[in-house]
């Protein structure tokens, strides 16, 4: 489970990698904020990791799990050894599309396994191993941060190397890494050898298109806040007038710290036992309220650190938990993967879409203005939770699929007439 889950540390690692150095490298090749915005929405954080989602998904659910554990960190390696080694704008942007793409590519595949292989009643724990690992990631990457920060872009390829390292030994202890059985008697069970059957099949029923748009609301619009706080934050806390860089990653290092606890004691622990549409409703208030604080607030370190408190504890217990869980249930096992692909792709183009302009919106219109905007998008996210969120809680990944899909289950002749519209 380990070795799974650490494709949300890696994914989550690179993030805050380039989150620490995006100023430096800006002042080592002298480019403007619309080339950060760029560096950052095709990297791991934006496009690049959509388009990886969007070819790892499908591939997930023809080849199986494990095949995408087999080359994804790979590809990733590359990517983070082009970052260290980076002597030009143009090298480092190539390092942060291939670190992106492999990173896309991952992900859904480990929120898919954990689910799998997790028992009905214990479903949250497992897949919240994934966001588990995904919030070390960041708490690690800003402590380093501080640490290396007076080695100045030195620091910074330092920390894309540490990367380097973890890939290659979590590839290492992937090798043996066994198949999900569920995946294997899905396989087993299907006439199909089209690599985009699985797409076609997500798209033809009306369960899975619902599904799709409840998880866009909850997590997409979600994720565009948490995407611009996962990258830029530095430069928020910069324009509330928190100017040292080592305040800055301190205050994330706290904020990493407290998702880490509450995905554990909340989420994991909570999430398989208690009311999930109260505590989904609980960590979106959080949410909204820390960046209202951020918004409204004199911008003093007492309300910066209560931005900290509130923001850290809704992201263990808030969308992305339950994104991973919920994704993991509401499709059918032939294209789980695919759906999460999917998914993820539309999420990192939304997160990508304004990643490319908000260096420029901070500059322009202050932070009060781009804040209301943000705080928007959780509204979103909060009431489209708080309205659908499902009821699979306790049931096995296949008594939820013959709920959702009775028709799969009737006997040939009467799917038939179904399909025929006589029935």
């Amino acid at each position: 489970m380990i070795s799974v889950a650490m494709s949300n540390y890696i994914e989550a690692g690179s993030i805050i990698a380039i989150a620490t150095s995006l100023s430096l490298w800006q002042k080592e090749f002298g480019i403007d904020d619309f080339a950060v915005g760029l560096l950052a929405a095709l990297s791991a954080n934006a496009f690049g990791a959509a388009a990886g989602a969007l070819i790892g998904g499908p591939l997930c659910d023809k080849f199986g799990r494990k095949f995408i554990y087999t080359y994804d960190l790979i590809l990733y390696m590359i990517g983070v050894a082009l970052a260290v080694f980076a002597g030009s704008y143009w090298m480092l942007l190539l390092a942060f599309i291939i670190t992106g793409i492999a990173v896309g590519a991952g992900v859904p595949a480990s929120w898919t396994y954990l689910s799998e292989q997790a028992p009905a009643g214990e479903r949250a724990k497992h897949v919240g191993a994934a966001q588990l690992a995904w919030s070390f990631g960041p708490l690690i990457g800003f402590l380093l941060a501080v640490l290396v920060e007076p080695l100045g872009l030195l620091g910074s390829r330092l920390i894309f190397a540490q990367l380097f390292v973890v890939a290659f030994i979590t590839w290492y202890m992937r090798q043996g890494l066994p198949e999900t059985e569920i995946w294997k008697e899905s396989n087993a069970a299907s006439t199909s050898t089209s690599l985009v059957h699985g797409i076609r099949q997500l798209f033809s029923k009306k369960a899975n298109i619902t599904a799709i748009f409840f998880l866009i609301g909850v997590y997409s619009f979600w994720n565009i806040v948490a995407g611009q706080a996962g990258i830029f934050m530095p430069r928020v806390y910069a324009a509330a007038g928190v100017e040292s860089a080592t305040e800055q990653y301190l205050l994330q290092a706290l904020v990493w710290g407290l998702t880490v606890l509450t995905t554990y004691f909340g989420f994991m622990k909570l999430a398989d036992k208690y009311n999930r549409r109260v505590l989904y409703i609980v960590g979106s208030l959080l949410g909204i309220a820390a960046w209202a604080v951020l918004v409204f607030a004199e911008p003093t370190m007492p309300a910066l650190l209560s931005f900290a408190v509130l923001w850290g504890v809704a992201a263990g217990i808030g969308a992305q938990a339950f994104y991973g869980l919920w994704a993991s249930e509401l499709f059918a096992t032939e294209y789980r993967a695919s759906a999460q692909g999917i998914l993820f792709f539309v999420a990192r183009i939304m997160v990508g879409l304004l990643s490319m302009v908000f260096p420029i919106l901070l500059s322009s219109i202050g932070l009060s203005w781009l804040g209301l905007l943000l705080i928007g998008f959780l509204a979103v996210s909060l009431v489209v939770g708080a309205i659908w969120a499902p009821g699979t809680q306790g049931k096995t990944l296949q008594q939820i699929e013959r709920e959702r899909y009775p028709e799969e289950f009737l006997p040939e002749p009467e799917r038939e007439s179904v399909a025929a519209g006589t029935r």
